[in-house]
């Protein structure tokens, strides 16, 4: 998918940051069911502790007594009536279902073993509306609509008061014959807002994970980082087989993977040294018989036939110049240093013009550019020949900016067929069936200006133009 992270690294801390978000949230989940729960079941003792304290305070007292105390004891969340009548048989409220009896059950329970078996009492749990009021007697209108009261004992049908919200709270309703038979219903409510929400456990947990994020941030790249210096050394293995070799330290699997790679690029190595003496010497003593018959053409008579033994021979030593070069490398070790491409391309123009051919500049290089300079003059030097050659004449646009110098080298020949605008990199590939020096060339100069280019980190690209002729496309980076 495209929108998955592309690195290994992107990927754990992602996989690691989804597993403990989703891990902090089903946490928090529980805690605060079980919070809510242990809330409900606290709220509801409270409740049921002060029930049975008013019940000892009020079961001895006079009807006139009880009328006193019970304007200092009726306040918010509280409710106290000695006028209603009883409780219905069943639980008017379906919508919360078995929680309800469940909480009814619960408060006769802790009533019963706070005031005995021996009382009667009754209990009904509804859910209700809770409403927060302004002004005289600040609290919430609370308990189940037929048996609440407010401060004065004013019903809730007449009493005037200032909502500024509704919340879903817990009615709860309990009704205990006193001693002479006087029935007295207790009216309390619990809101869920009345818990304050858990900031501290939130800070926590967003702590926690942050903590742990942070850890695993640094095991993923402290574990990643080896890989990603591998996959470094192998990307420049391909620029400079005599780079330095990895360091062998880490984890034994890391030590194990570095070994291999270093012992890998110094076969590499070797194996180029000796491809690279076999053609030195072979080049060598190739040169040795190239120049004793040149000597020898020399002797002849026949003018027509000596020219003809003298290009030969100079077929035959380009070429085995040219492979020693390509089997050599790009890379012989120059150094990099800033190169005025303007030069080498004024240069390159003069030259050509020399010999007859037509080399047009447009554009300019903003500042040098760092790399090779004999490489890269042999690589602009590969690419121009090879327009003189098949298109006559050549034509160099050079784009540059901060990020990439490149030249557009434009001919006015046949073109490749588009079949083989990448075979013509392959060594020794042409074209040209011919083996005509005029036409076909070694078959060494585009790959030697590829190597060239990939040596720089950059590139050689082909194109047929619409208007006719080639265009040959050298970028090389700048950053």
């Amino acid at each position: 998918m495209k929108l998955l992270p592309q690195s290994l690294f992107s990927r754990l801390v992602l996989v690691l940051f989804t597993g403990l978000l989703v891990a902090q949230l089903a946490g928090f989940a529980l805690h605060m069911q079980e919070r809510g729960e242990l809330l409900a079941q606290a709220s509801g003792t409270q409740s049921a502790q002060r029930i049975a304290d008013i019940v000892g305070l009020i079961d001895p007292m006079s009807p006139g007594e009880r009328e006193t105390i019970l304007k200092v004891l009726n306040a918010p969340p509280l409710r106290l009536s000695l006028d209603l009548p009883p409780l219905p048989a069943e639980i008017k409220d379906t919508d919360a279902g078995t929680d309800i009896h469940r909480r009814a059950a619960l408060l006769l329970t802790i009533l019963r073993r706070l005031l005995g078996n021996e009382r009667e009492i009754a209990v009904q749990v509804t859910r209700i509306d809770i409403t927060p009021r302004k002004g005289k007697g600040k609290g919430y209108g609370v308990g189940n609509p037929r048996y609440n009261r407010s401060a004065d004992e004013t019903p809730r049908s007449t009493e005037r008061r200032s909502v500024t919200s509704v919340t879903r709270g817990l009615s709860f309703v309990a009704q205990i014959r006193l001693r002479d038979g006087v029935l007295a219903t207790f009216d309390t409510n619990v809101s869920p807002a009345a818990a304050s929400w858990p900031y501290r456990l939130l800070l926590s947990i967003l702590l926690l994970l942050a903590a742990v994020l942070l850890v695993s941030w640094i095991a993923v790249r402290w574990a990643t980082r080896p890989l990603k210096a591998l996959a470094d050394a192998a990307g420049e293995l391909g620029a400079n087989i005599n780079r330095a070799p990895m360091p062998e330290r880490g984890p034994v699997e890391v030590v194990r993977a570095a070994r291999a790679f270093n012992t890998m690029q110094s076969r590499l190595a070797a194996h180029m040294r000796e491809r690279t003496q076999v053609m030195a010497a072979m080049s060598h003593d190739l040169k040795t018989p190239i120049t004793r018959l040149r000597l020898r053409a020399e002797l002849l008579d026949d003018v027509q036939l000596r020219a003809k033994f003298a290009g030969d021979l100079q077929e035959m030593e380009s070429m085995v110049t040219g492979a020693l070069d390509f089997l050599r490398g790009m890379d012989n070790g120059e150094p990099v240093q800033p190169v005025d491409i303007m030069a080498i391309l004024e240069s390159l123009q003069a030259d050509i013009q020399e010999t007859g051919g037509s080399v047009e500049i447009e554009g300019r290089a903003n500042a040098p550019y760092r790399g090779r300079a004999q490489a890269l003059k042999r690589c602009i030097r590969n690419l121009v020949e090879n327009a003189i050659k098949y298109g006559r004449r050549a034509r160099i646009v050079v784009e540059d900016s901060q990020q990439r110098l490149v030249l557009h080298i434009q001919d006015e020949g046949p073109g490749i067929p588009a079949a083989e605008l990448d075979k013509v990199f392959e060594p020794f590939y042409r074209v040209e069936a011919s083996r005509n020096r005029d036409t076909g060339g070694t078959g060494l100069g585009l790959p030697i200006a590829r190597g060239v280019a990939e040596l720089h980190g950059g590139s050689v690209t082909l194109v047929n133009q619409a208007a006719g002729g080639l265009e040959a496309t050298l970028t090389l980076p700048r950053v």
